[in-house]
């Protein structure tokens, strides 16, 4: 059953399901990262794999998505809630069930934008969530020296 939301009533039609909004959030923030990456000079598959790491796992993006909730509109917090409370999850393997739960709503919402083609607010919220990784690396790096 799809979602009932704001967006909606913009685009005379129905959304889909959140699994299938987080399926789709989730090729679309991998797609977000790579792009990233590779503007910022990375350039072998190795290496790409390897930073692609921080930004893609449930944790990362769990991450993201505390740094980006202030900033998320009603609709797209009741895509969010839907998707974390869904009933459809798999149990994490190596993860904190409250992680995938944040990683899941997250990604349901980048695939809300990405389907209804907001890509400005899209955009916004992919790169302030990144940036949030960013600066986590930084500080990380900044405690190594």
């Amino acid at each position: 059953m799809g979602v009932t939301l704001m967006h909606e009533m913009r685009l005379g039609c129905e959304l889909p399901g959140v699994m299938a909004l987080a399926y789709l959030g989730d090729a679309r923030h991998s797609l977000y990262v790579r792009r990233m990456l590779v503007s910022r000079g990375i350039y072998k598959s190795g290496d790409l794999n390897a930073a692609s790491l921080s930004y893609v796992t449930a944790e990362a993006q769990a991450k993201m998505m505390r740094k980006i909730e202030p900033e998320l509109l009603e609709d797209e917090r009741e895509v969010y809630r839907r998707a974390a409370n869904s009933t459809h999850l798999n149990k994490p393997k190596h993860r904190s069930v409250a992680d995938y739960r944040a990683a899941t709503g997250f990604e349901a919402v980048i695939g809300m934008l990405e389907w209804i083609g907001d890509n400005e607010r899209l955009e916004h919220l992919l790169s302030l969530a990144s940036d949030e990784i960013d600066k986590e690396q930084e500080n990380e790096n900044d405690t190594e020296d």
